[in-house]
This record gives C-alpha cells, structure tokens and sequence, in this order.
C-alpha cells in the first residue's frame, strides 16, 4: 500500500480528503519495484480527472511547478523508472506530490 499525499488543489479536483492510498503492482512483472511511473499510473487510472495535471499526457514528463518528495529526498528529477525508497514501497513514509510556487 501506497500513501500519497496530494497538493490542496489536486485533492479538490479529485474529490478527496487526507492521504490517498493506493494498491500498487505492476501488471507485467508483478511483484516488481515500486516506480514513480508506477505510482503515477495506478493514481491516475484511479483518479482520471488527475490526467494532465502532473506530467504531461503525450510526453509523461513531470509538470513545471510539481515536485516528488519521499523520506525527505526531492525525487523530481529522478527518473521516473527508478525505484522508490523502501520505506514509501512499505507505506511506511509517504510518496509527496507538492506544488511548487514561483517568485520571491
């Protein structure tokens, strides 16, 4: 199981509160790693309304102002075949998706 904190607005857009948690497998391989892409996948196909807002559907590539924490560590520019940190594949620590913010 898979925790994943939302930003506020993407919470609102899919109509949840809290922590999503999400049941995490990879349909080829099975008992696999656990990926951003993967986790990015299963929280999309889970919250279609999701789709768009943090990568871009043609390229995949993450969004301009979203970032990737997890056990303290920003993942953003990680590739996203990478596997996560165990502690977030254990549900122990939570996969961050945040807003960045522009200015000064």
């Amino acid at each position: 199981m898979i925790r994943v904190v939302l930003p506020a607005h993407l919470k609102n857009l899919a109509h949840v509160t809290g922590e999503v948690r999400l049941e995490v497998t990879d349909p080829v391989e099975g008992a696999g790693p656990v990926t951003l892409r993967l986790v990015l996948d299963t929280l999309e196909a889970r919250y279609p309304m999701l789709l768009g807002t943090i990568r871009d559907r043609h390229s995949g590539k993450r969004r301009a102002f979203v970032r990737f924490y997890a056990c303290e560590e920003d993942l953003s520019n990680e590739s996203p075949d990478a596997a996560l940190p165990e502690r977030v594949s254990a549900g122990e620590e939570p996969f961050i998706i945040l807003g960045a913010m522009a200015g000064g």
